[in-house]
């Protein structure tokens, strides 16, 4: 008699694997449920059986969840194939690629990292540059790439709407040609968006002939198309283009702006004395501090220097011209002082010389002591604005090349520059030429500007001096902006009129 409870084991096991019954020894009962001593069996071509309670080992469950999950992948690639793998009927049937139908994932950085130093490596190795991989959007990625830059500044269009408005300034003096283009930022301050400047000596032989020389006079006009060329390249809202003393005191310097008209279509005005000082005086109102009551601005230039006394010591204004108390042009500068006393060949006796001929220019000043005692007091400074001050400093910090970061508002002690002037009375002009602060352009000028200074100083003495790497271009632009109202806050107006300008 067959036990049931076999009969019952043998049943259910064919239930849930559909194959048949090896034997009838799925369980022993004669002994309690103990397993009988089994013989290993030779390999059958029949499937392996599972356990005889009827449930599926790990193994089995696992190959059951690798076959749902593939029916399932299956199930999805061919929804999302069907939609564009759709073909008209007299077409044939292609079979879509499993990676086409697979949907984009996003790859991580260690794949894209990965990917980058593999385009690198492909691209050391053929010398090309790697290519791009096609995108789905790929017509509208090419009309994106071949569509021409505009060249930065070179039309109105190119300017973004609310980029700052740019002004100009240049300044044509008696030995340079200065150009400087720039944009407001806080109250009193602008960022220079371009400048210019190359030494032409428009006045070179002015003094014994009076008139402009052409060797001269075609100098400045090729350093006035270079400025053209700037000027053309950027929207400027407003520029002031001015000549200063080579042109106001030549016989053909009206003649000579007539041709710069002509052959670069710049439209420079002749300024007078008294406009070149409250241009000079404008452009350095930032170095005045807080504490100061009085100031002596000086601008020494190659025709002409521009002296003008400041008084702050009872109010403060927006605008440092305001202040001036008395003003005087020198008819004298670097270029006129080395063509009549000599340039190269500079002794201390031909030093002094020259110190004493400016000196008896100032003293012709009839308001030269209109500051009174505020110049004996600690709170009085010279401000320098021309080439000879910014060579000196130079020189001072020993510099192997001028950085006008390091020049522009530095201060400098009296027995600074007394030192610094001895030091160039000792060089002769082979030294003073291989100074990087000084070159060829200016080894026979920078005496002749030391021996302004040194005049200046005797007249009115000051233990500081403050050196300013600016001029008439910054005052000039300066003067445009506030007239413009350019630093003007709408937000804060009483913000306004805070740093002198």
């Amino acid at each position: 008699m067959k036990n049931p409870e076999e009969d019952a084991g043998a049943a259910s096991h064919n239930g849930a694997s559909g194959g048949d019954c090896v034997g009838g020894d799925a369980r022993n009962s004669a002994e309690n449920g103990k397993r009988e001593n089994r013989q290993p069996k030779a390999a059958s071509a029949e499937p392996q059986q599972a356990s005889d309670s009827g449930r599926l080992d790990s193994n089995q469950k696992k190959r059951a969840r690798r076959r749902r999950r593939g029916k399932a992948k299956v199930r999805d690639r061919a929804a999302q194939a069907e939609p564009t793998s759709a073909a008209p009927p007299h077409q044939d049937a292609q079979p879509i690629a499993p990676t086409a139908a697979k949907p984009a994932s996003k790859l991580s950085n260690r794949r894209r990292r990965s990917k980058r130093s593999k385009q690198v490596r492909l691209q050391a190795a053929t010398g090309s540059a790697p290519e791009k991989q096609s995108v789905s959007v790929g017509a509208p990625r090419l009309q994106e790439q071949s569509r021409p830059r505009p060249v930065s500044g070179r039309s109105p269009s190119s300017v973004p709407s609310d980029a700052p408005p740019l002004y100009a300034a240049l300044d044509l003096g008696t030995n340079n040609c200065r150009l400087l283009v720039a944009s407001p930022t806080r109250p009193g301050q602008f960022r220079v968006a371009d400048a210019f400047s190359r030494i032409v000596r428009l006045g070179e032989g002015l003094g014994a002939t009076g008139r402009l020389g052409d060797n001269a006079m075609s100098r400045a006009i090729e350093a006035l198309k270079v400025c053209r060329d700037k000027l053309a390249s950027r929207t400027v809202r407003r520029s002031r283009l001015i000549a200063t003393e080579a042109c106001r005191s030549a016989e053909n310097g009206a003649e000579f702006l007539a041709r710069v008209r002509d052959e670069t279509g710049l439209d420079l005005e002749i300024v007078d004395r008294q406009t070149e000082a409250r241009l000079a005086v404008s452009g350095c109102g930032t170095l005045v501090d807080g504490n100061t009551d009085a100031i002596v601005l000086f601008d020494i230039g190659g025709g002409s220097s521009e002296i003008a006394l400041i008084d702050v010591s009872n109010r403060r204004s927006p605008r440092l011209a305001e202040h001036i108390v008395a003003w005087t042009s020198l008819p004298v500068g670097v270029v006129t002082l080395a063509e009549r006393f000599g340039g190269r060949e500079v002794t201390r006796e031909s030093y002094a010389a020259m110190v004493d001929h400016v000196s008896e220019l100032i003293e012709a000043f009839a308001d030269r002591h209109k500051l009174g005692d505020l110049t004996q007091s600690p709170r009085f400074h010279l401000i320098g604005t021309s080439g000879t001050v910014t060579t000196l400093a130079g020189i001072h910090l020993g510099l192997e090349r001028y950085d006008r970061k390091r020049i522009d508002g530095m201060w400098m002690d009296k027995d600074d520059v007394t030192s610094m002037t001895s030091r160039l009375l000792s060089w002769d002009f082979d030294a003073r030429v291989a100074n990087p602060c000084i070159g060829a352009d200016r080894a026979d000028l920078v005496l002749a500007g030391c021996a302004i200074l040194d005049a200046i100083r005797h007249v009115w003495p000051s233990q500081k001096l403050r050196v300013a790497d600016r001029g008439l271009r910054e005052g000039i632009l300066t003067e445009l902006m506030s007239r413009d109202g350019a630093w003007r806050d709408r937000r804060n107006p009483r913000a306004n009129g805070r740093r002198i300008s």
